[in-house]
């Protein structure tokens, strides 16, 4: 069954995530603008129809949701700068816009991931092999900073896991 006919949208709302439930568990809400926080799975439940909306986007719109599995983030602009920081810099709300996750001069947020310091982010290149990049530290900073470029290796793409 279409998920249009289930839930109240409307017609020119986009569907960028969808997930089931599990309670207890947070994710990274963050917008095309650069702009993020995490969110309880239990504060998205809504009794309405029609839902609610927790993530305030601009023109540019949102990426799909992360689920809080690691220590910290690394997110990528258009730019093809990296910027890593830890997922505690971001504040839990129920609802907002949310803090800059990275500063841009032109274009905004491409991408981002979550993982575990110890084991590293990982990335998919372009012939579909899973890199795993323990070597990440030189890309660490503080929330709202500009970043590095990305390593050598790096999708083209500008892109963790391709769309």
């Amino acid at each position: 069954e279409p998920l249009r006919l289930m839930i109240d949208l409307e017609d020119q709302v986009e569907i960028v995530d969808v997930f089931a439930h599990k309670p207890g568990l947070r994710r990274v809400l963050a917008s095309k603008a650069g702009y993020g926080f995490v969110m309880s799975e239990d504060e998205a439940v809504s009794a309405r129809r029609a839902g609610k909306q927790v993530l305030t986007v601009d023109k540019h719109g949102a990426l799909p949701t992360l689920a809080v599995r690691g220590d910290h983030i690394a997110v990528i602009g258009d730019n093809g700068k990296i910027l890593i920081f830890p997922i505690a810099e971001l504040p839990e709300m129920p609802r907002g816009k949310g803090v800059k996750l990275q500063a841009y001069r032109e274009g905004g947020l491409r991408d981002a991931t979550v993982f575990e310091a110890e084991t590293g982010a990982v990335w998919i290149d372009p012939a579909g092999r899973t890199r795993v990049w323990t070597e990440w530290r030189e890309w660490l900073g503080r929330r709202a900073g500009a970043g590095k470029l990305a390593p050598r290796g790096f999708p083209t793409s500008k892109r963790f896991k391709p769309k």
